[in-house]
């Protein structure tokens, strides 16, 4: 039933998707944020954040504007831009909502070694003693320079059997755990991330992705000669986009896109959470998986599914994926449920040409645009305030405060999906359970309605236990009781016709 109704979704939202591409700007506006409900069915919401400001080159005072800027950072208030097609990096300070600082502009670095300029820089990654990792593609290297741009270490080609010595390492993107370990993507290597002990001792490949391959093509390769499997193409691993490390030192990988047998088969894995040996332990809770949109159309030039090629996380772990097929930002709670959905390919605040990075400054997203060359930022609205609220009230433990946010959303947003879950999550930490089973059974919240029914029914027994013995013992010793009666009854019976 579900998939039929998903693809009459889908045709309906095609249509919508070709009317928007006809319409212009002022359909696109209707729609700017969205979410789905249990059904699959699109539902407009309130926008959970507003553009603040975007910002290029000249805003932030520079006199050479940006040229294919590749990466992002951000540490504190200071925001690394890599600004590849330059070949440097700028730093700036954030000192305001809307005030912003030059701290400095860096394209070499000093010290002990033979190459001092860099080239190509895609990535950069900062420690918390304020070491720079960056990732210099162009020099084919990743190197460690101290605060004071100092060269400290370089990380080159991975030494393994399945890496040619003669391959030119290009490492993309970067990220560094707390033990100054570092994780790199590189170009043509799809064994996995490329792993890095503090000292640059290359330690292996982790978290590759699990191999998919048509059956007919496999039966075909096994039956082809050797000239002809030579020409096929190899089943290999998926390389990943890009790589971001949270607060607990878990690894959020970008697989990239999605295809539709993917999808038909469950096996969607557009987003990874990656422990130390390199497992997914990405929880996928939520009614469907996170791999953004549901339905792909066909419109304005754009089809296919959602290509996510950046994420950032937040402190609540509210993960954020970045859509450059179309454009989009897709909010997901610790449980795999769709936070908030809004963005798109244009030239207008809010919109994007072809976006490269997200990161987080707080609760601000800040997303990098390499065509456009810009920042843009976004600030919560009171609506997306309320969200991140009820989800931080709820992980500190005040389920009161977090039910009476939830409720706030609900009513600024009826059809939100999330709130009644909310709602119900808290009731129950409350051990209201018979009230937290109506909001789970409004959003058809199987799993935690059984959660609630259960802790109900316990309750209730508990409650009610006087009762149900006297019940039961009833049921067992007024029949006894009443066949007795019969027995006696009938023995007296039969004594008096003896005597008769």
């Amino acid at each position: 039933m579900k998939k039929i109704i998903r693809l009459i979704g889908a045709l309906t939202l095609g249509t919508v998707v070709l009317a928007t591409s006809s319409l212009g700007v002022l359909a696109a506006e209707k729609s700017y944020t969205y979410n789905y409900d249990y059904w699959g069915d699109v539902q407009d919401s309130p926008d959970v954040y507003t553009v603040t400001g975007v910002y290029t080159a000249e805003a932030f005072g520079l006199d050479i504007n940006f040229r294919n800027p590749q990466g992002m950072f951000v540490k504190d208030n200071m925001i690394y831009i890599c600004d590849t097609g330059n070949n440097r990096i700028v730093q700036i300070e954030r000192i305001g909502t809307k005030q912003f600082e030059v701290a400095r502009i860096f394209d070499s670095i000093q010290g002990d070694t033979d190459v001092k300029n860099l080239s190509g820089p895609t990535d950069i990654a900062v420690s918390e003693e304020g070491d720079i990792f960056i990732s210099d593609n162009g020099n084919a290297r990743i190197v460690k320079v101290d605060s004071d741009l100092n060269y400290l270490l370089q990380f080159n080609l991975p030494v393994d059997s399945t890496v040619s010595p003669d391959s030119t390492f290009q490492p993309s993107k970067i990220v560094i755990d707390t033990a100054g370990r570092v994780y790199c993507i590189a170009t043509s290597i799809n064994q996995g991330l490329c792993k890095y002990e503090a000292d640059g001792t290359f330690s292996g490949f982790v978290g590759a992705t699990r191999v998919t391959f048509d059956w007919m093509d496999y039966i075909w390769k096994k039956l082809a000669t050797q000239e002809q499997r030579a020409r096929m193409v190899s089943f290999v691993p998926t390389a990943y986009d890009n790589i971001y490390i949270d607060h607990e030192g878990f690894i959020y990988a970008c697989a990239g896109g999605m295809e539709e047998k993917d999808l038909d088969s469950g096996a969607a894995a557009a987003i990874r959470k990656l422990n130390l040996m390199g497992n997914d332990i990405l929880v996928q809770n939520g009614e469907y998986p996170a791999y953004g949109d549901l339905y792909w159309g066909k419109g304005g030039g754009y089809e296919g599914p959602s290509y996510f090629t950046d994420v950032t996380v937040f402190e609540n772990d509210i993960y954020v994926c970045l859509d450059k097929n179309r454009g989009r930002l897709f909010g997901y709670d610790d449980q795999g449920n769709t936070v908030f959905c809004f963005g798109g390919n244009g030239n207008m605040d809010g919109y994007f040409r072809q976006p490269a990075a997200i990161e987080h400054m707080g609760h601000d997203l800040l997303v990098l645009d390499t065509l456009d060359c810009s920042i843009t930022f976004f600030t919560p609205t009171e609506f997306g305030s309320l969200i991140y609220s009820a989800i931080e009230d709820f992980d500190a433990g005040d389920y009161e405060k977090s039910g009476e946010s939830w409720k706030k959303v609900m009513a600024l947003d009826g059809n939100y999906d999330l709130a009644y879950i909310g709602i119900g999550r808290s009731l129950l930490r409350q051990k209201q359970y018979r009230e937290a089973m109506d909001y789970f059974e409004l959003k058809y919240d199987e799993d935690n309605y059984s959660r609630a029914y259960k802790q109900y029914r316990k309750e209730w027994v508990e409650e009610h236990i006087v009762v149900i013995v006297i019940v039961i013992l009833a049921a067992f010793l007024i029949p006894l009781s009443i066949g007795k009666v019969k027995s006696i009854r009938h023995e007296i019976d039969i004594a008096d016709i003896f005597r008769a």
